[in-house]
């Protein structure tokens, strides 16, 4: 990207962050007659879309519905939601011949590299009439009788709409940083306290010895709290817990509280259990649960403790088999924290969006300055959700 001098003529709108929201927001900006620049410190545009989804971008989710989002105002995000849907987006990667595939749950991925969506965002920008410049650092920010003033680093940029899509604090090598949350709080905004979320779990103790024994053990779980559960695949990890059920209920986790694991979720563990001891009544309660769980894992929580095993299943009662299964349906374990920003897929919390519209995206503090994507508190599940809050609060304020 050339840049021409130190000094910029006046922007209708600035963008700050070339990630997925900043992209789509300039090209549909710029579609709506606005002449748009958009920014970012980095070398490359929507890194975190180029590793989404093992590199095939897992772009939304044909199930997104407010539910699946977690925000201290839950109904935030409806009206954007509402007015971009999955089908919208689904619509203009077949106006660019981009070909997906639903893996499972909803989530749609391209069949493709995930460089093609990219591609897509760049290409509808350009063709809108923004313009994109990377390695530009972003300096003071100041309100202006017309708008804002922004000094970079390849010079001094005015505009009437500045808009902050620079994300979170999720995975920091790839250059997060909270430059949104300080944006927030120079111009009067509150930020509620962020957090990693989409992110393991660590143990400490006995719990890590034991789970780092089984690492690469993968089994069908629920994983609950007090305010959500999820069923999906739980992996044990040399450090402790991941999987996507336990990645969904990290978003809602409290540090120092337990989880609980239903290790026999999506099966009748009780019948079958009962069955495998009429049929083979000399072998052991543990022979009948590898019937269910991986046997590496039986030979874990048997030696934990956490279920007793009885080497003839003819001397193990009905009631005792029922105190076994309850057992494993309400697993309680504690973490000791969780792998933090380094690996965490998303931020939950994030700018307030009690002094945001709803239906623009922009501040009602301070008109024209604009906040889209993930440094808003609105944090979606596991599975394409974040992506689709990206496009639709971008559209959001595109359409403003």
């Amino acid at each position: 990207m050339s840049v021409a001098g130190t000094q910029h003529e006046p922007v209708d709108a600035l963008v700050i962050g070339a990630g997925a929201a900043g992209l789509f927001y300039g090209a549909r900006a710029g579609e709506a007659g606005l002449r748009v620049l958009v920014l970012d410190h980095a070398t490359k545009p929507a890194e975190k879309v180029r590793i989404s989804g093992g590199g095939r971008c897992n772009f939304t989710n044909i199930h997104t519905a407010p539910e699946n989002f977690l925000s201290d105002n839950p109904h935030f995000a409806r009206s954007a939601l509402a007015r971009y849907t999955p089908e919208d987006f689904i619509g203009r990667l077949a106006r660019h011949n981009i070909t997906w595939h639903e893996k499972s749950l909803g989530q749609l991925f391209c069949d493709g590299r995930s460089g093609a969506i990219i591609d897509m965002l760049v290409r509808e920008l350009q063709a809108a009439g923004g313009e994109l410049r990377l390695d530009t650092a972003i300096g003071d920010i100041t309100r202006t009788a017309d708008g804002f003033e922004v000094i970079t680093s390849k010079g001094t940029i005015g505009c009437r709409r500045l808009v902050i899509a620079t994300g979170g604090l999720s995975i920091p090598k790839m250059g997060a940083t909270g430059f949104a949350y300080d944006v927030a709080r120079q111009f009067g905004h509150t930020v509620i306290n962020p957090r990693p979320a989409l992110v393991p779990f660590v143990f400490e103790g006995r719990d890590k010895t034991d789970f780092a024994s089984i690492s690469g053990i993968a089994c069908p779980v629920s994983a609950s709290n007090d305010r959500a559960a999820f069923e999906d695949a739980l992996l044990f990890t040399h450090r402790g817990l991941s999987g996507p059920a336990i990645l969904q209920i990290s978003s809602y986790w409290l540090a120092g509280e337990p989880i609980r694991i239903d290790l026999l979720a999506g099966t009748d563990a009780l019948d079958k259990l009962t069955a495998f001891k009429a049929e083979h009544p000399k072998k052991s309660f543990a022979s009948a649960l590898e019937t269910i769980l991986p046997n590496r894992l039986v030979n874990l929580l048997t030696a934990r403790g956490d279920v007793a095993d009885v080497p003839r299943l003819a001397d193990m009662s009905h009631a005792k088999i029922q105190e076994a299964v309850t057992a494993l349906s309400h697993w309680s374990i504690k973490p000791a924290g969780t792998e933090g920003w380094r690996t965490a897929e998303v931020t939950a919390g994030g700018i307030d969006t009690k002094d945001l519209s709803s239906k623009t995206m922009e501040s009602r503090m301070v008109p024209g300055l604009y906040f889209i994507g993930e440094c808003v508190d609105v944090t979606g599940w596991l599975g394409g959700y974040n992506f689709q809050w990206a496009w639709a609060s971008a559209y959001a304020a595109a359409q403003a």
